[in-house]
Order: structure tokens, then sequence, then C-alpha cells
């Protein structure tokens, strides 16, 4: 990572912005390395997020999904049907409005979901064991931090 103050670079993250900066580079590239433990799906990190977010909230419609990922009706449903089409997600009439239909995860797609957790999260476990105890601990303080700024 670079940055403007070489001489001290801790000097960099004293301020809001160094923070800001260091944490968008680091979980970028932390993200990145997680994605690469992917299983030998070949479904987008689109199509893995919509599954997610499928399985999270069952029986959702076509439309609340594509405005809960921020993405263009037609472009989620592009992203249904290619998940459906490998058997990861069902549509079903909709309970009350014969208009619309419900998505939901199916057997296959719950599976797929649990071994990508499974693998990404050995991977991160091992990288882990590379820490020292010190380091453990500051990461347990961090971790729900980082999920309080995930959600604001």
């Amino acid at each position: 990572m670079s940055y403007p103050n070489k001489k001290d670079p801790a000097a960099n993250l004293r301020s809001d912005a160094g923070l800001a900066s260091a944490l968008r580079v680091s979980l970028a590239r932390l993200t990145r390395r997680l994605r690469r433990q992917a299983a030998s799906h070949s479904l987008t990190p689109t199509q893995v997020a919509t599954l997610v977010a499928v399985e999270r909230h069952s029986g959702i419609t076509p439309g609340e999904l594509a405005e809960h990922e921020k993405v263009q009706p037609p472009s989620m449903t592009r992203v249904i049907a290619a998940l459906e089409e490998r058997g990861l997600v069902s549509r079903t009439p909709h309970p009350t409005d014969r208009r619309q239909v419900t998505v939901t995860v199916t057997e296959a797609g719950s599976a797929l979901l649990k071994e990508e957790r499974r693998r990404r999260d050995a991977w991160l476990t091992q990288r882990l064991k590379e820490l020292t105890p010190e380091e453990r601990a500051v990461l347990r303080q961090a971790a729900p931090i980082l999920e309080k700024l995930s959600r604001i």
C-alpha cells in the first residue's frame, strides 16, 4: 500500500481519511482473495450475491430483489433466469398477487452456498493461524465494528 507520508506510514492512519483509505484498500484486497476461493461453480459475483439474498429473504419477488441488490429489474430478471436454469432457485406464483412470482432457493442452491462458505471460511481460518494471538485478538475486537460500518 502506498502512503503519502512514506517516512511515517503510521501517521497516515491517524487521520480519518488515511484510515478510510487503508481500510478500503485492505478490504478490497481481502475480498478479491476470498472470491478466488470460490468453488468451481462458475457463478458470477452478482449471481452469488443474488443467491445469498434469495436464501436470506425466501419468497421475495424479483422486483424486491432488484431493489435489495440495487440493480435494474431487467438485469435481475436475467440473473434469476440464469440461476433457475442451473436449478439453484425456483419461481412460484405469488400467494396473493397472480401477476407476480416469488423466488426461493432450491436444495442445490443451498448446498452450493454452504460449500462456498465452507471453502472461504477454511481459507480465512488458515490465514488467521498465520497471525499472532495478539493480532487475532485485535481482529476479534474489530469484527463487530467492521460489521457496523457495513450496515451504516
